[in-house]
């Protein structure tokens, strides 16, 4: 982990990872474009199933001001696979098996969960902006209302 959080104007890092489905996904494939990067603990569970839903639900209108959203978790590409079919999401889930792509956006994170500590990705989501510089950035992001809340950011670039 560095030792600089990422911060509002950096150039995020790199991305090239496996998406649900079977294909690859570069960040650098969406050069010129707004992208949403949301990153998540688990497929599958209660929190993250919202915010999928909701991110899904919105898609169209992502689409309309000509944004990219994909959610991140370290989940396998079968995870995601058997999470989309569930839930009918109409994202691209990435996997990051190895963390290393949660390790460089700073998402990796120790949590307590009940008075126990484990390492665990924050809920975070990055707005990248078509010039190629983060936007806006939402740590420990609550879901309700998050993904409503990213869609006004992308209409205000």
């Amino acid at each position: 982990m560095s030792d600089t959080e990422l911060a509002e104007g950096n150039t995020p890092p790199a991305i090239t990872l496996p998406r649900d489905g079977g294909e690859t996904v570069s960040l650098s494939d969406h050069s010129g474009q707004p992208v949403v990067l949301f990153f998540y603990p688990r497929d599958d569970t209660s929190g993250c199933t919202r915010e999928a839903v909701a991110f899904t639900s919105l898609a169209a209108e992502f689409k309309s001001l000509g944004a990219v959203i994909f959610g991140i978790s370290k989940d396998s590409v079968k995870k995601h696979d058997r999470f989309v079919a569930k839930h009918e999401l109409g994202i691209p889930l990435l996997s990051d098996e190895d963390g290393d792509v949660c390790e460089r956006y700073g998402v990796w994170k120790e949590k307590s969960m009940y008075g126990k500590t484990h390492m665990g990705i924050e809920r975070s989501t990055f707005l990248i902006g078509a010039d190629g510089k983060i936007a806006r950035i939402w740590r420990k992001v609550k879901v309700p209302g998050h993904a409503e809340e990213v869609l006004e950011a992308v209409r205000s670039l």
